[in-house]
Parts: structure tokens; sequence; C-alpha cells
């Protein structure tokens, strides 16, 4: 069953931010793979006003298991108010890349 694992979408404002969230949450077994898409440009409403910004989008992997400890892990991390973190759960994929994704971000090592 592959609803087990997740993937979650987080912006951060910048590379190096983007960078050391993610180094940490894969040095932390909370990840097993963090991608960086820079070049994001993000409109949203924030404190009444639409704003207009250039964001880093991170594409994490994890197992559900882990989602309350990547949520507390992020919330320490970035520098947002209220950052951007929503989970789709993964339901088919490569049988022996869901394998690895689970063995790298299980909460047991």
């Amino acid at each position: 069953m592959t609803s087990e694992l997740l993937t979650l979408f987080c912006t951060c404002p910048d590379a190096a931010c983007a960078e050391g969230i993610a180094k940490t949450l894969v040095e932390e077994r909370l990840a097993a793979c963090v991608n960086l898409v820079p070049g994001l440009h993000s409109f949203y409403r924030w404190e009444d006003r639409v704003r207009d910004d250039s964001e880093v989008l991170l594409i994490v992997k994890t197992a559900r298991e882990r989602f309350k400890a990547v949520e507390a892990r992020i919330g320490e991390l970035h520098p947002y108010e209220l950052p951007e973190l929503v989970a789709v759960p993964i339901t088919t994929g490569n049988a022996r890349y869901l394998a690895w994704l689970r063995n790298e971000s299980s909460s047991i090592s």
C-alpha cells in the first residue's frame, strides 16, 4: 500500500532557506528526498494585501508517519509566520523507488 507515503509542498523565500530546510530534513531522516524548484513566482493574499514574491518550492518525499515531525521541524527552521505545508498521498509509483523512499524516511532506522 503506497498511501503511507506523501509528497509535501513547502515554499521558501530564497535558496539559502530552502537548502537549509532540505538538508536538515534529509540528514534527520525526516524525508528521503527533497527537490528544490527555484524561480517560483507566487501571488497570494496575506494580511489583507495581495503579495507578489519570488520563492523556492520544496518537494519533500516522506512517510506519512513522519508528517508531524516534518511539520514541527519546518516550523522551527522556516522564517515565515505561517509556512506553506501541504501533503499529497503517493498512490502509485516505481516499486523499487517507493521501497527506498519508505526505508529512508522511516522513523525506525
